[in-house]
C-alpha cells in the first residue's frame, strides 16, 4: 500500500466489518443452537471438533477452549481423518465441522464416514445449501456478506464468527454443568489463572524467613531479625502469640524521632492491630487486603499459630496481580 495515511482507515474498517458480523450473529440463536448445545451436553461420548485450511486452525482453538471448561472435546484435522485420525471418533461421540464452504471433498469424504458409523453431526458453517448442511444432523448457519479484506478472499470474519460460536457453545456448556472457578483452576495448575484460583497464601511462606520478636526485644535485634529474614517486617510474639508488627518503615520512622534508642522495645515501635489470614486463604484474597490496606506484609497464621510474615511481591512475583 503506497499511501500509508490510508491505512488507519482500512484497520477502521476492519474492526468496524467484524464488529457488524458479530453484532448480526444473534440470529443464530435459535433452536438449532439449542439443540446442539443440548446434543453435546447430553452426549455420552466427547465432542470431536474438525475441519480444513483456516477453519482447522478455529476448531483446534475451541476444542482446547472445551477441554479447558469441562467438556471433553479432540480435534481432528479433516484430512488426518481420512488417514487413519477417524479411528479415534467413538460411536457416541458427537462431530461438529467447521466449514465455511461446506463442500470441500476432505468434509464431504469425511461426512461420508462419520455417518456411516451412526455418530450425530453438527455443522457450523456460512451456506445453508452445502453438502455438509444438507447432510448434518443440526446446522448453525452464519451467514457472511463478504470477509474483510477488499477482494473477497482471505477468511477473516467467518473464522472470527466461528471462533465467536465455538465459545459461546463452550460458555453455555460451563453454565450447564455448573462449572466452577475450582473446576477451571484443576485443569490450569500451572498457568498464572491456576495460580489465581489455587494459590494458597501458605505456600508463600518460606521456613527460614518467620520473622519474630518478644516484646522487650532491643531495637538492635528487631532491625538484625528483619534484615536477616528479608520480609521487610518481623512479627511480636508474646505466649507464642502474634501481638504485633514491626516493619522497616516503623524502624525509620522511630529513628527519625528518638536520638537515644537504648531504652526504646517492642513494645514502643509495634503496631499491635496487624492485618492477619489464615493460612488457607487463597493468596489473591491476601492480596487485596494488602492492596486495600495499603500495606506490603501480612502476617500468615494456622488458627493461632504463627506460621510466617508474606510481603506484596512475593504473591506478584507468582503472576497475581
Amino acid at each position: 500500500m503506497n499511501n500509508y495515511s490510508s491505512i488507519l482507515r482500512t484497520a477502521n474498517l476492519v474492526f468496524a466489518n467484524q464488529a457488524e458480523a458479530i453484532n448480526n450473529m444473534s440470529s443464530i440463536l435459535d433452536d438449532n443452537f439449542l439443540s446442539a448445545v443440548k446434543l453435546i451436553n447430553n452426549s455420552n461420548g466427547k465432542l470431536i471438533i474438525t475441519g480444513i485450511g483456516k477453519s482447522a486452525i478455529i476448531a483446534m482453538k475451541i476444542s482446547a477452549t472445551l477441554n479447558s471448561t469441562g467438556t471433553k472435546s479432540v480435534f481432528i484435522h479433516a484430512s488426518d481423518a481420512l488417514h487413519g485420525d477417524s479411528g479415534i471418533i467413538d460411536k457416541n461421540d458427537v462431530v461438529l465441522f467447521i466449514s465455511k464452504s461446506g463442500s470441500t471433498t476432505e468434509i464431504r469424504n469425511l461426512v461420508g464416514i462419520v455417518k456411516s458409523n451412526g455418530n450425530k453431526t453438527i455443522a457450523l458453517t456460512s451456506n445453508k445449501k452445502s453438502f455438509l448442511s444438507n447432510e448434518a444432523d443440526i446446522v448453525l448457519n452464519i451467514d457472511i456478506e463478504k470477509e474483510a479484506d477488499p477482494y473477497n478472499l482471505v477468511p477473516t470474519i467467518s473464522t472470527t464468527t466461528q471462533l465467536v460460536l465455538g465459545d459461546t457453545i463452550a460458555i453455555c456448556l460451563m453454565k450447564l454443568n455448573e462449572f466452577k472457578e475450582n473446576d477451571f483452576a484443576k485443569f490450569h495448575p500451572s498457568g498464572s489463572l491456576g495460580k489465581i484460583l489455587s494459590l494458597k497464601i501458605k505456600q508463600l511462606v518460606s521456613n527460614d524467613k518467620r520473622p519474630n520478636v518478644k516484646i522487650d526485644s532491643k531495637i538492635s535485634a528487631i532491625i538484625t531479625e528483619i534484615t536477616t529474614k528479608l520480609v521487610g517486617a518481623t512479627a511480636v510474639i508474646e505466649d507464642e502469640k502474634v501481638i504485633g508488627i514491626i516493619t522497616d518503615g516503623d524502624i525509620r520512622r522511630i529513628i527519625e524521632k528518638n536520638k537515644n534508642l537504648s531504652s526504646i522495645t517492642a513494645k514502643n515501635i509495634m503496631n499491635a492491630n496487624p492485618k492477619k489470614v489464615q493460612c488457607n486463604i487463597l493468596a489473591k484474597h491476601a492480596l487485596e487486603i494488602l492492596r486495600n490496606n495499603n500495606i506490603n506484609q501480612i502476617i500468615v497464621e494456622d488458627k493461632e499459630k504463627y506460621i510466617g510474615i508474606v510481603h506484596i511481591h512475593d504473591i506478584l512475583k507468582e503472576g497475581i496481580l
